[in-house]
Protein backbone atom coordinates (compact mmCIF):
# COMPACT_ATOMS: atom_id res chain seq x y z
CA UNK A 1 0.00 0.00 0.00
CA UNK A 2 1.24 3.45 -0.91
CA UNK A 3 0.86 6.14 1.77
CA UNK A 4 0.68 9.93 1.45
CA UNK A 5 0.68 12.87 3.85
CA UNK A 6 -2.76 14.51 3.86
CA UNK A 7 -1.68 18.10 3.28
CA UNK A 8 -1.46 20.41 6.28
CA UNK A 9 -2.94 17.78 8.59
CA UNK A 10 0.30 15.81 8.63
CA UNK A 11 -1.74 12.60 8.76
CA UNK A 12 -0.19 9.60 6.99
CA UNK A 13 -2.94 7.91 5.00
CA UNK A 14 -3.31 5.16 2.41
CA UNK A 15 -3.65 6.27 -1.23
CA UNK A 16 -6.79 4.12 -1.43
CA UNK A 17 -9.42 5.09 1.12
CA UNK A 18 -12.83 3.74 2.04
CA UNK A 19 -16.01 5.56 1.04
CA UNK A 20 -18.71 4.89 3.64
CA UNK A 21 -21.89 5.43 1.60
CA UNK A 22 -22.53 1.84 0.39
CA UNK A 23 -22.36 0.19 3.82
CA UNK A 24 -25.87 1.54 4.34
CA UNK A 25 -26.85 -1.47 2.20
CA UNK A 26 -25.41 -4.07 4.60
CA UNK A 27 -25.38 -4.19 8.42
CA UNK A 28 -23.12 -3.74 11.42
CA UNK A 29 -21.64 -7.23 11.24
CA UNK A 30 -20.95 -6.88 7.53
CA UNK A 31 -19.29 -3.53 8.18
CA UNK A 32 -17.16 -5.05 10.94
CA UNK A 33 -15.92 -7.84 8.66
CA UNK A 34 -15.10 -5.32 5.94
CA UNK A 35 -13.19 -3.05 8.33
CA UNK A 36 -11.02 -6.02 9.38
CA UNK A 37 -10.23 -6.65 5.71
CA UNK A 38 -9.32 -2.98 5.26
CA UNK A 39 -6.93 -3.22 8.18
CA UNK A 40 -5.28 -6.34 6.76
CA UNK A 41 -4.85 -4.61 3.39
CA UNK A 42 -3.34 -1.45 4.89
CA UNK A 43 -6.26 0.85 4.04
CA UNK A 44 -6.40 3.31 6.93
CA UNK A 45 -8.57 6.20 5.69
CA UNK A 46 -12.35 6.05 6.24
CA UNK A 47 -14.88 8.61 5.02
CA UNK A 48 -18.49 8.91 6.18
CA UNK A 49 -21.02 11.68 6.90
CA UNK A 50 -23.91 12.64 9.11
CA UNK A 51 -26.12 12.50 6.01
CA UNK A 52 -25.31 8.86 5.20
CA UNK A 53 -28.16 7.49 7.37
CA UNK A 54 -26.70 4.56 9.41
CA UNK A 55 -23.13 4.75 8.03
CA UNK A 56 -21.64 6.45 11.11
CA UNK A 57 -23.37 4.01 13.45
CA UNK A 58 -22.24 0.93 11.52
CA UNK A 59 -18.70 2.25 11.42
CA UNK A 60 -18.73 3.03 15.13
CA UNK A 61 -19.65 -0.57 15.85
CA UNK A 62 -17.18 -1.92 13.27
CA UNK A 63 -14.24 0.13 14.57
CA UNK A 64 -14.44 -1.03 18.17
CA UNK A 65 -11.03 -2.39 19.11
CA UNK A 66 -9.29 -1.07 15.99
CA UNK A 67 -10.17 2.65 16.09
CA UNK A 68 -6.54 3.74 16.49
CA UNK A 69 -5.56 1.96 13.28
CA UNK A 70 -7.65 4.32 11.16
CA UNK A 71 -7.86 7.98 10.20
CA UNK A 72 -11.56 8.76 10.51
CA UNK A 73 -13.30 11.52 8.57
CA UNK A 74 -16.93 12.61 8.63
CA UNK A 75 -18.90 15.71 7.66
CA UNK A 76 -21.99 17.79 8.36
CA UNK A 77 -24.44 19.85 6.32
CA UNK A 78 -24.93 22.27 9.24
CA UNK A 79 -24.28 25.90 8.37
CA UNK A 80 -24.69 27.62 11.75
CA UNK A 81 -22.81 27.21 15.03
CA UNK A 82 -25.62 25.51 16.95
CA UNK A 83 -26.35 22.97 14.24
CA UNK A 84 -22.69 22.11 13.71
CA UNK A 85 -22.03 21.69 17.44
CA UNK A 86 -24.98 19.32 17.65
CA UNK A 87 -23.80 17.29 14.64
CA UNK A 88 -20.26 16.97 16.01
CA UNK A 89 -21.73 15.54 19.21
CA UNK A 90 -23.88 13.06 17.29
CA UNK A 91 -20.92 11.99 15.15
CA UNK A 92 -18.76 11.34 18.22
CA UNK A 93 -21.54 9.26 19.76
CA UNK A 94 -22.31 7.30 16.59
CA UNK A 95 -18.66 6.61 15.85
CA UNK A 96 -18.02 5.60 19.48
CA UNK A 97 -14.83 7.66 19.65
CA UNK A 98 -13.41 10.47 21.71
CA UNK A 99 -12.13 12.36 18.69
CA UNK A 100 -12.56 12.58 14.92
CA UNK A 101 -9.45 13.07 12.80
CA UNK A 102 -11.07 15.19 10.08
CA UNK A 103 -14.41 17.00 10.26
CA UNK A 104 -15.60 18.54 7.01
CA UNK A 105 -18.18 21.11 5.99
CA UNK A 106 -20.37 19.09 3.63
CA UNK A 107 -21.07 20.48 0.16
CA UNK A 108 -21.69 24.20 0.81
CA UNK A 109 -22.68 26.55 -1.99
CA UNK A 110 -20.61 29.75 -2.30
CA UNK A 111 -23.44 31.53 -0.46
CA UNK A 112 -23.42 28.88 2.28
CA UNK A 113 -19.69 29.32 2.72
CA UNK A 114 -20.18 32.98 3.62
CA UNK A 115 -22.71 31.97 6.30
CA UNK A 116 -20.34 29.33 7.65
CA UNK A 117 -17.45 31.75 8.20
CA UNK A 118 -19.64 34.64 9.47
CA UNK A 119 -20.18 35.28 13.20
CA UNK A 120 -22.44 32.55 14.57
CA UNK A 121 -21.58 30.30 11.63
CA UNK A 122 -20.56 26.64 11.65
CA UNK A 123 -16.84 27.47 11.64
CA UNK A 124 -17.10 28.77 15.21
CA UNK A 125 -18.36 25.37 16.42
CA UNK A 126 -15.68 23.54 14.43
CA UNK A 127 -12.88 25.67 15.89
CA UNK A 128 -14.23 25.27 19.42
CA UNK A 129 -14.45 21.50 18.98
CA UNK A 130 -10.91 21.48 17.61
CA UNK A 131 -9.64 23.48 20.61
CA UNK A 132 -11.38 20.97 22.90
CA UNK A 133 -9.73 18.00 21.18
CA UNK A 134 -13.00 16.60 19.82
CA UNK A 135 -11.84 17.02 16.24
CA UNK A 136 -8.28 17.38 15.02
CA UNK A 137 -8.45 18.83 11.52
CA UNK A 138 -10.89 20.78 9.34
CA UNK A 139 -11.85 20.34 5.71
CA UNK A 140 -14.54 21.01 3.15
CA UNK A 141 -16.30 19.04 0.41
CA UNK A 142 -17.68 20.57 -2.76
CA UNK A 143 -19.40 19.83 -6.06
CA UNK A 144 -19.20 23.44 -7.25
CA UNK A 145 -16.07 24.83 -8.92
CA UNK A 146 -16.74 28.24 -7.36
CA UNK A 147 -16.91 26.71 -3.88
CA UNK A 148 -13.63 24.92 -4.64
CA UNK A 149 -12.03 28.24 -5.66
CA UNK A 150 -13.21 29.98 -2.50
CA UNK A 151 -12.14 27.08 -0.28
CA UNK A 152 -8.58 27.35 -1.59
CA UNK A 153 -8.43 30.84 -0.07
CA UNK A 154 -9.73 29.87 3.37
CA UNK A 155 -6.83 29.56 5.86
CA UNK A 156 -8.70 27.05 8.04
CA UNK A 157 -9.26 24.57 5.19
CA UNK A 158 -6.73 21.73 5.50
CA UNK A 159 -8.38 19.37 2.99
CA UNK A 160 -10.74 19.65 0.04
CA UNK A 161 -12.90 16.88 -1.39
CA UNK A 162 -14.18 17.18 -4.96
CA UNK A 163 -15.29 14.83 -7.77
CA UNK A 164 -12.51 13.72 -10.11
CA UNK A 165 -12.70 10.85 -12.58
CA UNK A 166 -12.30 9.92 -16.23
CA UNK A 167 -15.28 12.03 -17.32
CA UNK A 168 -15.07 14.81 -14.72
CA UNK A 169 -11.73 16.58 -14.98
CA UNK A 170 -12.97 20.17 -14.63
CA UNK A 171 -11.20 20.56 -11.29
CA UNK A 172 -7.70 19.50 -12.40
CA UNK A 173 -6.15 22.98 -12.19
CA UNK A 174 -7.48 23.49 -8.67
CA UNK A 175 -6.45 19.99 -7.63
CA UNK A 176 -2.93 21.00 -8.65
CA UNK A 177 -3.35 24.21 -6.63
CA UNK A 178 -4.13 22.04 -3.59
CA UNK A 179 -0.79 20.30 -4.01
CA UNK A 180 1.02 23.63 -4.36
CA UNK A 181 -0.63 24.99 -1.19
CA UNK A 182 -0.20 21.82 0.87
CA UNK A 183 -3.97 21.23 1.05
CA UNK A 184 -4.85 17.54 1.05
CA UNK A 185 -6.98 16.57 -1.94
CA UNK A 186 -9.59 13.84 -1.38
CA UNK A 187 -11.06 12.44 -4.57
CA UNK A 188 -14.73 11.52 -4.41
CA UNK A 189 -16.74 9.78 -7.11
CA UNK A 190 -13.77 8.10 -8.83
CA UNK A 191 -16.32 5.92 -10.66
CA UNK A 192 -18.56 8.94 -11.44
CA UNK A 193 -21.19 7.71 -9.00
CA UNK A 194 -21.23 4.26 -10.60
CA UNK A 195 -21.60 5.53 -14.17
CA UNK A 196 -18.16 4.09 -14.96
CA UNK A 197 -18.51 0.30 -14.86
CA UNK A 198 -14.80 -0.52 -15.13
CA UNK A 199 -13.59 0.23 -11.60
CA UNK A 200 -10.01 -0.80 -12.36
CA UNK A 201 -9.75 1.59 -15.30
CA UNK A 202 -11.34 4.37 -13.25
CA UNK A 203 -8.94 4.01 -10.32
CA UNK A 204 -5.93 3.64 -12.59
CA UNK A 205 -6.82 7.03 -14.09
CA UNK A 206 -7.23 8.74 -10.72
CA UNK A 207 -4.09 7.28 -9.16
CA UNK A 208 -2.02 8.33 -12.19
CA UNK A 209 -2.48 11.95 -11.02
CA UNK A 210 0.19 12.69 -8.37
CA UNK A 211 -1.86 15.64 -7.05
CA UNK A 212 -4.55 13.28 -5.71
CA UNK A 213 -3.75 12.49 -2.09
CA UNK A 214 -6.41 9.82 -1.58
CA UNK A 215 -9.33 8.40 -3.55
CA UNK A 216 -12.37 7.02 -1.74
CA UNK A 217 -14.45 4.60 -3.81
CA UNK A 218 -17.52 3.36 -1.97
CA UNK A 219 -17.32 -0.28 -0.98
CA UNK A 220 -19.66 -2.74 0.70
CA UNK A 221 -18.23 -6.12 -0.39
CA UNK A 222 -14.87 -7.83 -0.05
CA UNK A 223 -14.80 -8.44 -3.80
CA UNK A 224 -15.00 -4.69 -4.44
CA UNK A 225 -12.15 -4.13 -2.00
CA UNK A 226 -9.95 -6.73 -3.73
CA UNK A 227 -10.57 -5.19 -7.15
CA UNK A 228 -9.87 -1.67 -5.91
CA UNK A 229 -6.69 -2.73 -4.12
CA UNK A 230 -5.35 -4.33 -7.29
CA UNK A 231 -6.12 -1.23 -9.38
CA UNK A 232 -4.54 1.16 -6.86
CA UNK A 233 -1.42 -1.01 -6.63
CA UNK A 234 -0.88 -1.01 -10.39
CA UNK A 235 1.45 1.96 -10.87
CA UNK A 236 2.49 1.16 -14.45
CA UNK A 237 1.93 4.02 -16.92
CA UNK A 238 -1.48 4.09 -18.60
CA UNK A 239 -1.41 2.10 -21.81
CA UNK A 240 -2.57 3.29 -25.22
CA UNK A 241 -5.50 0.88 -24.99
CA UNK A 242 -6.51 2.26 -21.58
CA UNK A 243 -6.37 5.83 -22.86
CA UNK A 244 -8.54 4.87 -25.83
CA UNK A 245 -11.07 3.24 -23.51
CA UNK A 246 -11.16 6.39 -21.40
CA UNK A 247 -11.78 8.59 -24.42
CA UNK A 248 -14.61 6.30 -25.51
CA UNK A 249 -16.17 6.68 -22.05
CA UNK A 250 -15.99 10.46 -22.26
CA UNK A 251 -17.78 10.43 -25.59
CA UNK A 252 -20.38 7.98 -24.29
CA UNK A 253 -21.24 9.71 -21.02
CA UNK A 254 -20.66 13.36 -21.84
CA UNK A 255 -21.36 15.63 -18.85
CA UNK A 256 -25.10 15.30 -18.36
CA UNK A 257 -25.42 12.10 -16.40
CA UNK A 258 -26.61 11.17 -12.94
CA UNK A 259 -23.88 10.48 -10.33
CA UNK A 260 -26.41 8.86 -7.97
CA UNK A 261 -25.53 11.16 -5.07
CA UNK A 262 -29.29 11.38 -4.32
CA UNK A 263 -29.15 15.01 -3.20
CA UNK A 264 -32.20 15.51 -5.45
CA UNK A 265 -34.34 13.30 -3.21
CA UNK A 266 -36.97 13.08 -1.91
CA UNK A 267 -39.15 13.49 -5.00
CA UNK A 268 -42.49 15.18 -4.34
CA UNK A 269 -44.36 12.19 -5.79
CA UNK A 270 -41.93 9.49 -4.67
CA UNK A 271 -39.99 8.76 -7.88
CA UNK A 272 -36.60 7.13 -7.20
CA UNK A 273 -34.84 9.46 -9.62
CA UNK A 274 -31.36 7.93 -9.55
CA UNK A 275 -32.76 4.42 -10.10
CA UNK A 276 -34.71 5.60 -13.13
CA UNK A 277 -31.51 6.99 -14.64
CA UNK A 278 -29.54 3.88 -13.69
CA UNK A 279 -31.95 1.58 -15.51
CA UNK A 280 -32.21 3.94 -18.48
CA UNK A 281 -28.41 3.90 -18.68
CA UNK A 282 -28.30 0.12 -18.78
CA UNK A 283 -30.77 0.20 -21.64
CA UNK A 284 -29.20 3.05 -23.62
CA UNK A 285 -25.47 2.51 -22.99
CA UNK A 286 -25.25 -1.25 -22.62
CA UNK A 287 -28.24 -2.54 -24.56
CA UNK A 288 -29.51 -4.57 -21.60
CA UNK A 289 -33.15 -3.96 -22.50
CA UNK A 290 -34.83 -6.91 -20.76
CA UNK A 291 -32.78 -6.47 -17.60
CA UNK A 292 -33.37 -2.70 -17.49
CA UNK A 293 -37.09 -2.96 -18.15
CA UNK A 294 -37.46 -5.72 -15.59
CA UNK A 295 -35.79 -3.70 -12.85
CA UNK A 296 -37.62 -0.53 -13.84
CA UNK A 297 -40.94 -2.38 -13.56
CA UNK A 298 -40.28 -2.95 -9.84
CA UNK A 299 -40.22 0.79 -9.10
CA UNK A 300 -43.46 1.88 -7.37
CA UNK A 301 -43.36 5.27 -9.10
CA UNK A 302 -42.40 5.65 -12.75
CA UNK A 303 -40.71 8.48 -14.64
CA UNK A 304 -43.99 9.35 -16.39
CA UNK A 305 -45.46 10.34 -13.00
CA UNK A 306 -43.16 13.38 -12.70
CA UNK A 307 -45.32 16.47 -12.07
CA UNK A 308 -42.62 18.88 -13.24
CA UNK A 309 -42.34 20.78 -9.96
CA UNK A 310 -38.58 21.17 -10.41
CA UNK A 311 -37.68 20.95 -6.70
CA UNK A 312 -35.20 18.16 -7.48
CA UNK A 313 -33.30 20.43 -9.85
CA UNK A 314 -32.74 23.04 -7.13
CA UNK A 315 -30.98 20.37 -5.05
CA UNK A 316 -28.82 18.81 -7.78
CA UNK A 317 -25.16 19.86 -7.28
CA UNK A 318 -24.52 19.21 -11.00
CA UNK A 319 -27.44 21.39 -12.17
CA UNK A 320 -28.87 18.58 -14.29
CA UNK A 321 -32.13 19.18 -16.19
CA UNK A 322 -33.76 16.35 -14.25
CA UNK A 323 -37.30 16.99 -15.50
CA UNK A 324 -36.19 16.77 -19.13
CA UNK A 325 -34.05 13.71 -18.36
CA UNK A 326 -37.01 11.99 -16.70
CA UNK A 327 -39.14 12.76 -19.73
CA UNK A 328 -36.56 11.14 -22.04
CA UNK A 329 -36.22 8.14 -19.72
CA UNK A 330 -39.99 7.75 -19.73
CA UNK A 331 -40.03 7.69 -23.54
CA UNK A 332 -37.68 4.70 -23.44
CA UNK A 333 -38.96 2.83 -20.40
CA UNK A 334 -42.69 3.52 -19.95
Amino acid sequence: MEYRILGKTGLKISRLGFGGIPIQRIDGEGARALIRKLKEAGVNYIDTARGYTVSEEYLGYALEGVREDFVLATKSMARDKEGMAKDIGVSLKNLRTGYIDLYQVHNPTPEDLQKIIAPGGALEALEEAKAAGKIRHLGLTAHSLETFRQALEQPWVETIMFPYNIVETQGEDMIHACAERNIGFIDMKPLAGGAIEDASLALRFVCANPDVTVTIPGMAEEGELAQNLAAAADTAPLTREEKQAMEALRKQLGTQFCRRCNYCQPCAVGINISSVFLFEGYLSRYGLEDWARGRYATLPKKACECIGCGVCETRCPYHLPIREMLKKASEKLD
